[in-house]
């Protein structure tokens, strides 16, 4: 029973050593957070969030064990137009100075094979919470040309902008914001 116990608690550490942190290289800009959604349903207005941090932890062999946390400052928000980026921020939409951040927390990861992933977690947006899945794939891992260690993954998912209290109206097919997420991070 003894060689048993000691069997598992090996057996445990060494799958807890493979499991590694990762911070997001925000710095080097090698991640983004984008977004697209319809104009009054003729164009596609797209833009990015310039500043976020996040962080993750990943293990190969075992991908459903991944934690995820994101964090973005909404007065990043960057359409590309000074002017709409104002507005974005004022209360129509974001509300920027009294919700200073967006957030996700990863609360379960479906490996779905070949790299694919269904990544579910809380998503807050605007002072309200709601549970998201991001369509993810990993792109690759493996040494840099600096010594280091990076894993880097990609995903999208779609959010209603009602369900976070924002309900300014831009027409029938202006509902729906996609947000497209690039992540690379560096072993730490």
């Amino acid at each position: 029973m003894k060689k048993l116990v000691i069997g598992a608690l090996l057996g445990f550490s060494s799958l807890a050593a493979n499991a590694a942190d990762y911070v997001v290289d925000t710095s080097g800009a090698h991640a983004s957070v984008n977004f697209k959604i319809q104009h009054l349903g003729y164009s596609w207005l797209t833009g990015r969030f310039n500043d976020f941090s996040g962080k993750f932890s990943y293990d190969a062999a075992n991908p459903t064990a991944a934690k995820i946390e994101v964090t973005i400052k909404t007065d990043s928000i960057d359409s590309n137009h000074a002017e709409r980026d104002k507005h974005l921020r004022g209360s129509d939409f974001l509300s920027v100075s009294k919700y200073p951040e967006a957030k996700f927390v990863s609360t379960k990861i479906e490996d779905l094979g070949n790299g694919k992933l269904k990544v579910h977690g809380d998503f807050t947006l605007h002072g309200k919470t709601n549970a998201i899945v991001i369509d993810a794939q990993k792109i690759g891992e493996g040494s840099d040309p600096w010594g280091g260690y990076r894993a880097g993954f990609a995903g999208t998912t779609t959010i209603a902008m009602k369900d976070y209290g924002i309900d300014y109206n831009l027409g029938p097919a202006s509902t729906h914001v996609e947000l497209s997420l690039h992540v690379e991070g560096v072993k730490q």
